[in-house]
């Protein structure tokens, strides 16, 4: 018969290299270490920008957008999706609101200060002290009635410039203070209309989509409160008033809250 052949090399393997063994180390998904070497050396090339930094393609950035969307939208209550879609579709929206801080004299001061609104740079007992009505009094009764904590929100990985990771986060961290300024609760509704206000300040789509979508859980008596009256308000009140990004709340507790509205340009509350 004919002499057999020899074994040909593994056809799913490059050319001399060696098919690993069942003895060789392997990762936990099962990839060799050579392979996990060579894609952390690949990595190593990247800076984080910031803490918690993740770069990101823009293919990588699309499918994220993508499926935080449907997510964000399936759920409005999944704060850490509502985050990641506001961080890879805001790459228009936040250059302009730096630029707006930039050319505003508190906005300026802010972006060089970098100030953050969190539990442990509050002074809880001497808001709590406030006369009624100033903001801060009014802020902390707005986080004591909704059983909320500034502390919840997520801090930036997917924005590719550490000045830009900063007015996302300052964005982020002031969203409890438009629900005091604005006088909306953290139901639905409320949720809704300061999205509506938001949406036009500061041009983000993910403010766009959470202004679009949202009216479609609530009730048909809550949704003609919310066209009649709510939404045409918020539209007023964000196209009249100046940016909110260029206050330094934190130098403004003392403030009543009707003074710093009126001061801004947003309307009353209906």
């Amino acid at each position: 018969g004919q002499p057999r052949s020899r074994a040909l090399p593994h056809p799913l393997l490059p050319a001399g290299r060696a098919r690993p063994s069942h003895s060789e180390p392997r990762g936990r998904d099962g990839r060799g270490q050579e392979e996990e070497e060579e894609e952390e050396e690949e990595m190593e090339g990247w800076q984080p920008l910031y803490p918690g930094h993740i770069p990101t393609s823009p293919l990588q950035k699309a499918l994220l957008a993508a499926g935080s969307a449907v997510m964000a939208l399936y759920d409005p209550y999944r704060h850490d999706m509502v985050a990641v879609l506001g961080e890879t579709t805001g790459c228009l929206a936040l250059p302009n609101l730096r630029d707006k801080m930039k050319n505003h004299p508190e906005g300026y001061r802010i972006l060089q200060e970098r100030p953050r609104i969190r539990l442990s740079t509050l002074d809880m007992a001497r808001l709590q002290g406030l006369p009624e009505g100033s903001l801060g009094r009014e802020y902390v009764r707005f986080l004591e009635d909704n059983k909320v904590s500034p502390d919840t929100r997520m801090p930036p990985k997917f924005v590719d410039d550490e000045e830009l990771a900063y007015v996302i986060q300052r964005y982020r961290e002031m969203h409890d203070l438009m629900h005091t300024l604005l006088g909306m609760p953290t139901n639905m509704l409320g949720e809704v209309v300061v999205k509506w206000f938001e949406a036009i300040q500061t041009g983000l789509p993910m403010c766009v989509l959470g202004a679009a979508f949202g009216p479609a859980r609530l009730s048909a008596r809550k949704l003609q409160v919310l066209a009649t009256e709510l939404v045409p308000w918020a539209i007023r009140s964000a196209l009249n008033s100046s940016c909110v990004l260029n206050v330094y709340y934190e130098q403004r507790w003392e403030q009543p809250v009707e003074s710093l509205r009126a001061e801004l340009g947003i309307l009353p509350p209906p």
